[in-house]
Parts: structure tokens; sequence; C-alpha cells
């Protein structure tokens, strides 16, 4: 673990974790404890975990407070639970219903990061007295010519870049993430120096707050609306077919739409020509689909962006390597700002299965420029 670069001793410098009930969070407490620092470990309860509590994979919920408490016990640090419950809810529970029934894809993890991790929880920590939150994501953070800068983890594989694009400077000048240099192999053996009662769970699996992994469940028990048949429409107009809520559907969606491909006469035909999801329109509520190539976008454009860079971004297009997928490796395109204060990506080649409501994050190498939410190609048309 790197110098988390403070002037003072350890034992003088107070440092809070967000612990979940995790591995990683453990393993962060207990390393930091182990340097010396005064720790002091926080777990949020998020959510009802009553439709959660049997699931494996949740966090923030039931078993994984009573799992932070003891790791807690296990290393002799203090540790609380505080109740997000009404915080979690209106930033992270309602924006993901509310961007699913306008058609997008929304990711809530960022969210939860953006808003009740980092903006909530990092309050409380310097209310608290801290120095620094420290968090078990795996990303690094350093610091050059007195500006600290959001890096990729060493670890592709578990890097967690892409979900803390909206970290803002002044965040990133608290925050700490001491496993950015670890592997998740090297995580667990620590685990297991530590004692820690946790080295052998298994990682948090899909949405904290979606009981077996059903987006379209959640979505439909705040909004029925949301689960309202409508048509299934080719691009060309025809009607394919009918679905069970747009809820169900996201952009470049091949499987499960139950109505085969086409045949040129236009009749449905095995998989031979397969279709795809390639537009969402709650207005109609319809689902539109086409051929893969329908699917090709060549410019997006962002909101609500957050620029790390060092020097501000202009209408001029700056070169950048961008991800609009967390799982993707990293691809060329240049960014630019317009008159009306939003972003502009164009790739380099066009990308397929953009999906509103998705994040696009800036990259120059392994470093962090920022990123913006993906609106949809209606609307960016209609601006």
């Amino acid at each position: 673990m790197n110098d988390l670069g403070f002037d003072k001793r350890p034992q003088d410098t107070r440092i809070v974790v967000a612990m979940s009930g995790g591995v990683d969070s453990s393993v962060t407490a207990a390393l930091l404890k182990e340097r010396g620092y005064d720790v002091v470990g926080v777990t949020l309860q998020l959510y009802d975990h009553g439709a959660a509590v049997s699931r494996k994979g949740a966090c923030c919920a039931g078993q994984d407070i009573h799992d932070a408490r003891n790791v807690a016990a296990e290393i002799g640090i203090p540790h609380y639970v505080l109740d997000y419950e009404s915080k979690f809810r209106e930033s992270v529970i309602d924006d993901f219903v509310d961007a699913y029934t306008r058609g997008e894809t929304p990711i809530p993890c960022v969210r939860c990061n953006q808003t009740v991790k980092f903006r909530d929880l990092l309050g409380t920590a310097r209310d608290l007295g801290a120095e620094a939150l420290a968090t078990g994501h795996y990303v690094r953070r350093d610091v050059a010519e007195g500006r600290a800068r959001l890096k990729a983890a060493v670890d592709a594989s578990k890097d967690q870049s892409y979900f803390l694009f909206a970290t803002t400077q002044e965040q990133l000048d608290f925050l700490r993430f001491p496993l950015g240099g670890n592997d998740k192999t090297e995580t667990r053996r620590l685990a297991e120096r530590f004692n820690l009662p946790v080295a052998d769970k298994p990682d948090s699996q899909d949405i904290c707050f979606v009981p077996n992994g059903s987006y379209a469940s959640v979505v439909t028990k705040f909004r029925p609306d949301a689960g309202k048949p409508g048509d299934i429409v080719h691009l060309d107009g025809t009607v394919l077919g009918r679905h069970d809520g747009v809820v169900n559907y996201t952009i470049g969606q091949r499987r499960g739409l139950g109505i085969g491909g086409r045949n040129q006469d236009g009749t449905t035909a095995g998989d031979n020509d397969p279709l795809y999801v390639v537009r969402i329109d709650p207005e109609t509520n319809r689902v539109l689909v086409g051929p893969r190539e329908a699917l090709a976008v060549d410019e997006i454009r962002l909101t609500a962006v957050n620029w790390l860079g060092d020097t501000k971004l202009t209408e001029a297009p700056r070169p950048v390597k961008v991800k609009i997928r967390n799982t993707m490796a990293p691809v060329s395109a240049s960014v630019r700002a317009d008159a009306l204060g939003d972003v502009i990506v164009r790739f380099d080649e066009p990308q397929y299965g953009v999906s509103a409501g998705q994040a696009c994050v800036f990259y120059d190498g392994d470093t962090v420029l920022g990123g913006g939410w993906i609106q949809r190609q209606d609307m960016a048309a209609a601006a």
C-alpha cells in the first residue's frame, strides 16, 4: 500500500473507512489499522433488505452489516452503522426507476458513489474529524504538481474507475483507495492473514437493491405503467410483435425478443437475420428493432460532465480514450465542449450498443479525465 500522503504521524491521523461488509473494504480497514492510523469504520444501511436477505451477493443490508461489525471487532476499531435509507431512496433508487421509465439504462453504482458515499458519507467523515475517507474500490489516486489525480487500478480486470468518473476534485483530495495497486488474489490473501471473518465471502453481484437480479420487478413496483404491454416495431414501421413493458429491454439486446429475424420479403424467420433493440420509445410505449448496423453511433452528446483534466475543455476537439461501458477496453475518440454547455464525443470508429443513461468516461492513458451521462439520441438531435 502506497503512502497516503499525510504530513502527520499515522497515529495522529484519523481515517474513516466505508465498510460494506465485503472483503475489499474489510481489508482496507485492516491495512490502515496495521499501518497505525486512527481508523473508524462506518457502514451504511441503504435499503430494506427484506427482499434480498436470502440472496447471496447483496450488500449494505442485513448480513453485510453484521459482517462489517464483526470485522471491526476483529481488528479492534470503533464501528458505526448509519441509516441512510431515505438518502439512498431519493438519490439512487428513485433515479434508477425514473431513468428506466425514460427509456434509459442507468448505472446506480455511479449515483451511489456520487451522492450517498462521496457527498453524504464524506461529509460525515469530516464531522468525525477525519483527514480522509477510504474505500475498497479498485482504483488509484496519486498527486502530480500538487493536484490529486484519479487513475485506473493496476489490475484491469478489477478496475472500477469507470464507476468513479463523477468524483469531484474536492472529493478526490479527501479520498484514499488503498487497494488500487492490488489484484483480488492479493486482497484475499491479506484477508486470511488478518484472520478476517469475510476472507472467503463471495464478491457482491448485480445491483444491491435488486432482488434476484430482476431490474424490471423493482421498476414496476414503483412505476406500474413501466410494465404496460406495447408493440415491438421494425425501423421500417412493421409491427413484429408485442412486449410486456419497455422496462424489460435495453439498447443492443438481441436475445429474448421473441420475434426471430426477418426475410427480405418482411416475413419473420428464425435467427438468419437477427434483429436488435435500437431504440426504446417510452412516449409511444414502443420497442424499435433493426439490423446490427442500425446500432452504429459516430457521435454522442453528454450532460452533467465532470471534468478532472488539468486544462479546460473547449470547442477544439481533444483526443482521448473513452469507455461507454465498464467492461469494454477504451477506444479512441475526441471530446469537445459546445456553445450549449454540453460535451460532444466523436468516436474514431463507430460504436455499437450505445445506451442513454450510461456513462462515457474519458482517459489519458490510465488517468481518468472525467466523464458524463449519455443522452438519448433523439433528445440530443432535438437539442
